[in-house]
């Protein structure tokens, strides 16, 4: 009897529910291209969301893009804050993983030479040159991370706010709409910066940045069936004839012609009803990731002014299924197994060892993130990233390790030079050649050469025994020759040329990504004669034969300027008879680093120690010391002893404040404190104790450290020192 009073109340809801939805306009968000000033779109985001304006899509251009794809998977605009204001942007706008990720043995490249960059080679012999600065592997990583409960999404109107992400076609320029896709690397296509990243490689196109074609997607937004716009524009102004003084000032102001053109036609298509949001940037630039903060807040006050035309978009319930996407709970999935796709030199099993995530367990990223560097800088691959793939109740880790298509054999070039200013100078010119990947399991041929004042010529063939490089065997063959000082009663009475050749083998074991222990045993022959003092001294010739172990271990995060870590290595030697040494005696040497920092402050403490346990030929069995920070005053190794020992503190202060791009050259002022000894065990001659110190001015230049030094000791030794080469 009541049910067709029932029924009819029913209706009537539904009838006034659907007019209501029919009644509420559907709001799209153009989220425009401008590099760091992209950030400002969160604070647009904030101030929306008080307002209680509902977006149903979202349409974006790089680093519009970025924000738009985050905030329509799901994130809050409290996560994005925090994510704009806590993530190391240096590190995600570079190539080059954490060095303390990095395998050891990569780590042992950077002491080789001193030129950071490296040219690969082809196996056609050919140079291999990038497509771009930065190839986009950190920033591929963490936006992977970010958005990896996304990666069964493929169409992008399933996301909890519909998304579209815009590129360009870079061999026609196309425009290219993203409507589905795999959302990470969408995104990654859509903020490529030509010639600063690397374009994308997707379906048979090779992608750059969206706003080359289309920086203010509001034809997109349109196709959408949006009823109205809200356009945020972030673009960056032009500059004005006295700021373009440079050719990168040319460059930039050649793309802010491109996009500032199509995006005053999109801004000319807007309709009355349309919202443009345009927040005041002109103090901050396309590289301003620093400034994270203020300009979230420009974002924010630009939106708020327009509080009464956003109060009739004012929507009273929120949106569940939003809500339920930004549950952290959404985005770690357990993984129930792991998949290799890989067209590298190197085996899957290789990749595969170096994946630590536990099966059957919750998708541990940090951990992810470290393994990935590691992979990264084994140096085989173009890029390195991971996926999600759910099925069901599975959820499969897919590793995909795209190999070096510029090559994966590399020649580094490198020059140390060191000048006292009176007239002593040292120099050392030098090169190496590095063959990957001889077999699958990632054996590598080394090859180092160097003339000047330590002449060296050294080939080592490095192979792994496992999967991971856990253990390796290293046969090596070697040449060299360096001038060693004579002394007899604290005065240099000759200078000798000593020359060695020799070869040897080693067996080691690697410990993660921070050492190794290698031991081995070599054979050395060689001759010292006199060249320049008494040249009635005798001529030296020498056999030797030695059993050695060296530990060495490094966490530094930085070679040259390290701000955190330690460096430390053990060298034991014994030369035997039995390996047909002309004398049986033993040394040991130890070296110490350690790095701690206090904001822009860092100091270094540490230092080395030498001993030779037994009677030996003092020319043959000597180290050396001398030099800026190996007690300055003396010229370049000027200073030798069968025994050393030499402590020090070095301070610096970074002067520059920090750039997030890799046209990062930081300034440093700093001085260093030293103590050290020199002697030889036949008494004849002992240094005693000498203090030193130095103050330095030191720039990390593209070709490695400079340094302008001065030091004094305690032996009134006084040097200026220009030293392009290492720091310590």
């Amino acid at each position: 009897m009541h049910c067709p009073l029932f029924c009819l109340l029913l209706a009537l809801l539904s009838f006034s529910l659907q007019a209501t939805e029919q009644a509420r306009p559907k709001v799209g968000l153009v989220l425009s291209g401008g590099a760091a000033r992209g950030l400002a779109h969160i604070g647009v985001l904030k101030a929306l969301e008080e307002q209680g304006v509902r977006i149903d899509a979202i349409a974006g251009a790089s680093m519009g893009a970025v924000i738009g794809g985050l905030y329509a998977s799901g994130y809050s605009v409290a996560e994005l804050e925090e994510l704009a204001i806590t993530i190391d942007w240096q590190q995600a706008l570079s190539d080059a993983p954490p060095r303390r990720d990095v395998p050891f043995r990569r780590k042992q490249d950077d002491r080789d030479f001193l030129v950071k960059q490296k040219l690969s080679f082809r196996d056609d012999g050919s140079l291999g040159l990038p497509l771009g600065v930065i190839q986009g592997q950190n920033l591929a990583l963490l936006l992977e991370s970010k958005l990896a409960h996304t990666a069964d999404t493929r169409d992008f109107d399933k996301l909890p706010i519909p998304f579209r992400a815009v590129a360009t076609d870079i061999a026609n320029g196309e425009k290219v709409v993203f409507r589905r896709g795999h959302l990470p690397q969408v995104i990654r296509a859509s903020m490529s910066i030509p010639a600063v990243f690397a374009p994308v490689e997707l379906d048979g196109r090779l992608l750059v940045d969206g706003g080359m074609v289309d920086n203010i997607p509001l034809d997109v937004a349109r196709d959408m069936g949006v009823d109205l716009a809200i356009v945020v524009d972030i673009g960056t102004p032009l500059r004005d004839r006295r700021q373009l003084a440079t050719v990168v000032d040319v460059l930039n102001q050649s793309i802010t012609l491109m996009t500032r053109r199509n995006s005053e036609e999109q801004l000319a298509s807007l309709r009355p009803d349309d919202i443009l949001i345009q927040p005041s940037l002109a103090a901050f630039g396309g590289t301003d990731f620093g400034r994270a903060t203020a300009m979230i807040e420009a974002g924010y006050r630009a939106t708020r002014v327009l509080d009464g035309r956003l109060a009739s978009l004012r929507q009273a319930e929120g949106d569940s299924e939003l809500a339920l996407a930004r549950s952290p709970r959404q985005r770690t999935p357990v993984i129930t197994g792991i998949k290799v796709e890989n067209d590298s030199k190197v085996g899957d099993d290789v990749i595969r060892y170096y994946i630590r995530q536990p099966i059957g367990q919750p998708l541990e990223l940090d951990r992810l993130q470290t393994d990935m560097g590691t992979l990264y800088g084994l140096d085989y691959f173009d890029r390195v990233q991971y996926r999600i793939v759910h099925k069901g109740d599975d959820h499969t880790l897919v590793i995909s390790a795209r190999g070096k298509r510029g090559g994966t054999d590399y020649l580094r070039l490198g020059l140390n030079l060191s000048d006292d200013m009176r007239g002593d100078s040292a120099f050392n010119l030098g090169a190496s050649y590095r063959v990957n990947g001889i077999n699958r399991l990632g054996a590598e041929w080394l090859t180092r050469a160097q003339i000047g004042d330590q002449q060296e010529l050294y080939s080592e063939f490095y192979q792994p025994l496992d999967t991971g490089s856990r253990w390796f065997v290293a046969p090596y063959l070697e040449l060299g020759s360096q001038n060693i000082e004579a002394t007899l009663d604290n005065d240099p009475v000759a200078e000798y040329r000593l020359e060695r050749y020799g070869f040897g083998l080693n067996l080691g074991r690697q410990i993660g990504t921070y050492g190794e222990v290698r031991l081995g045993v070599g054979k050395a022959w060689g001759e010292a004669e006199v060249r320049i003092g008494q040249q009635d001294l005798p001529r030296l010739s020498f056999n030797e034969g030695f059993y050695e172990l060296k530990y060495s271990f490094d966490t530094l995060d930085n070679l040259y300027f390290p701000h955190s870590g330690e460096d430390i290595s053990l060298t034991l030697r014994q030369y035997d008879k039995a390996l047909d040494s002309d004398q049986r005696y033993r040394q040991w040497q130890f070296n110490l680093d350690k790095a701690i920092s206090r904001g822009a402050d860092t100091w270094v403490l540490g230092g080395r120690y030498g001993r030779t346990l037994d009677d030996a030929e003092v020319v043959t069995s000597s180290f050396v010391l001398g030099g800026a920070r190996q007690l300055s005053g003396f010229r370049q190794d000027s200073v030798s002893g069968q025994n050393v020992s030499l402590l020090r503190m070095v301070y610096y202060r970074r002067l520059t404040p920090r750039a997030y791009l890799p046209l990062d050259f930081p300034l440093y002022l700093g001085g260093s404190l030293e103590r050290g000894r020199a002697w030889n065990n036949d008494n004849e001659f002992d240094s005693s104790y000498i203090n030193a110190a130095s103050i330095f001015l030191g720039i990390e230049t593209p070709l490695g450290p400079l340094n302008l030094s001065y030091g004094a000791n305690t032996e009134h030794e006084k040097a200026v020192y220009l030293n392009l080469g290492h720091t310590f």
